[in-house]
């Protein structure tokens, strides 16, 4: 804490896009008060608004807060207090986020991890995290129920996706997809039903809100980490209240009663702290979407009509893809965000043709960030969304380009490791200082910086541009070769729907591009494609960026949230050179 004191006292890092803030903005003020005391005002203050749609049924602030603060009542009775961690495995529905933010107001940590992980991995965080109490979707019971007894975990609440579900909607759930469901014996007292653990906390005495420090740890996410293992990242109450700080200065048409489409999953740093937690401070309505089927994504925005929209590329894709509403009218959009990956600029153009030929006045803004800094850091708005670009710090962060091999800070147009520094920037990785290290490192000029392992750029306007991950970079020949930009370039193609291109090894050029393709259904892999697409790339691109190989597919690979899994495709090309 006192190293972070010093900082404030060193000369602010070069800042060009400051300008583009009006004065004063560029510094944000967050009050020492926890994640559940930052919804807890909003509440107050919009007791009577929607805080949370549901499969159509909506829960007020005022509603959400009283079962918070029941759910808070029975995790004391269970014996969970300060620093004590509990793992919540579960998709977008109103118990996660009742549970996330009742251990808050308790000082307990929320663990957050994928209920699609495997049961290996399912095991691992909780034996690695010390998990106390699982709060589960029922339908990750036989995973659990596998190596349960491995762990230390006390107790296991088991949450249906029908629980807040309406009425009808309940029953129909119970009779088709909810019987199918293997759940445990009413006599394993291994387990407890949602229902009946909410119900121990409506008699208990009240158990008031703890009292913490802003820099106090609250939140755990999970990530490859920036050196690619799997790691506990500790996020405190500070990092999430400052994004909703940040969001006031630059989401300036929200306002309250506007709404929210959560499809990005609440244990991803996007999902839960952009599109759940900041929203809810604003006094939006958050329509959860546990499910996402992408083939009838225009049909949910027209029943739900939301206002703001977050979503991976991949998302948007689909969205470009859909044809079941011609009349769909978007005209009520007032923000639509791409994150968590790169956005190429041939699909950047399809969905802005795509809401202006549906009534929206507004273009796609691309953000970026990492799950390290809490998935948000810049973003392309208003004046600052240039062509291609992540736009501009949001107020409070700092960026800097640099050589990842001498941390040399570098000028404008030069590609180099962007590094961020910021009151969004992680704590550090759980129990593991070495990995810490590595990722957040005291630079010459006195400041902590998260080493992205990202390569970008700034122009002279203090406007950043995002090339891609720097383990993703090929060299081929002594060349820097960026997968990003030959992506960019082949999906112009009018035969390619999707395409990802990695680096696979030559015998003298070190190094060379692969492409992974995906045709539009009208085309087909036949030699005359290939042969086209390779002389658009020759057109196109400088010689050492033609990939080396095509390959068609009908579908490339995702990781759980939406993700291009180029890491699989990597996998499965270097066990094909070892057989």
């Amino acid at each position: 804490m006192e190293i972070i004191s010093k900082f404030k006292r060193l000369k602010k890092p070069n800042a060009p896009w400051h300008k583009f803030y009006k004065k004063g903005e560029e510094n944000i003020h967050v009050e020492d008060k926890t994640i559940y005391e930052y919804f807890e005002d909003a509440a107050h203050k919009f007791s009577k608004l929607t805080a949370i749609e549901y499969f159509g049924k909506k829960t007020t602030y005022n509603s959400l807060l009283e079962k918070i603060r029941i759910c808070a009542n029975a995790f004391n009775n269970y014996g969970i207090g300060k620093n004590d961690i509990v793992t919540i495995c579960m998709p977008n529905t109103p118990e996660a986020i009742i549970a996330f933010y009742a251990l808050n107001k308790i000082g307990a940590i929320a663990n957050m991890i994928h209920p699609l992980s495997a049961e290996k991995e399912i095991k691992n965080y909780l034996i690695n995290n010390h998990t106390k109490l699982l709060i589960m979707i029922d339908i990750c019971y036989e995973k659990v129920n596998n190596m349960i007894d491995e762990t230390k975990v006390e107790k296991t609440i088991v949450v249906s996706a029908k629980d807040s579900m309406p009425l009808y909607l309940n029953i129909g759930y119970q009779l088709t997809q909810g019987r199918k469901i293997l759940k445990p014996s009413i006599t394993d007292q291994r387990y407890i039903s949602w229902h009946d653990f909410f119900n121990d906390g409506k008699t208990s005495k009240n158990i008031q809100t703890m009292k913490r420090g802003q820099k106090s740890p609250a939140v755990m996410l999970h990530s490859g980490g920036t050196t690619g293992d799997p790691k506990g990242i500790m996020l405190s109450n500070n990092n999430f209240n400052a994004l909703v700080e940040q969001a006031k200065i630059i989401f300036t048409k929200v306002n309250p009663g506007d709404s929210v489409l959560t499809i990005l999953p609440l244990f991803h740093g996007f999902g839960l702290g952009v599109c759940t937690h900041t929203p809810l401070c604003f006094g939006a309505k958050v329509i959860f979407v546990p499910q996402f089927n992408a083939r009838e994504f225009d049909k949910l925005l027209q029943k739900t009509k939301p206002n703001l929209i977050f979503g991976v590329p991949t998302l948007f894709e689909a969205l470009v893809n859909c044809h079941n509403i011609k009349n769909l009218n978007l005209a009520q959009v007032k923000y639509i965000i791409s994150g968590g990956d790169f956005l190429s600029q041939t699909l950047n153009k399809k969905i802005n043709d795509y809401l202006h030929s549906h009534g929206c006045s507004e273009r796609i803004s691309q953000g970026y960030g990492m799950t390290e800094s809490l998935a948000a850091t810049a973003l392309a708005f208003d004046a600052v969304n240039k062509e291609g670009s992540i736009g501009i710090p949001f107020p409070g962060n700092y960026f800097k380009i640099i050589n990842p091999d001498t941390r040399e800070e570098l000028g404008p147009y030069q590609d180099g490791e962007i590094c961020v520094n910021g009151p969004t920037v992680m704590m550090g990785y759980l129990d593991n200082e070495i990995a810490t290290n590595e990722a957040l490192q005291i630079h010459d000029d006195g400041y902590l910086w998260l080493h992205t392992g990202d390569i970008g750029y700034m122009d002279e306007d203090g406007v950043f541009f995002y090339r891609q991950r720097l383990k993703r970079m090929i060299i081929s020949s002594g060349y820097n070769v960026y997968p990003s930009y030959i992506e960019n370039i082949i999906e112009q193609h009018p035969a390619v729907l999707s395409c990802t291109v990695i680096g696979i090894p030559h015998p003298y050029k070190q190094e060379v591009p692969k492409a992974f393709i995906v045709l539009k259904r009208d085309y087909h892999s036949l030699g005359s494609t290939k042969k086209s697409i390779k002389n658009f790339c020759e057109k196109h691109l400088s010689k050492h960026s033609v990939p080396y190989e095509f390959e068609f597919r009908k579908s490339l690979p995702k990781t759980l949230i939406g993700k291009i899994d180029f890491k699989k495709l990597m996998q499965e090309e270097e066990e094909k050179r070892k057989k």
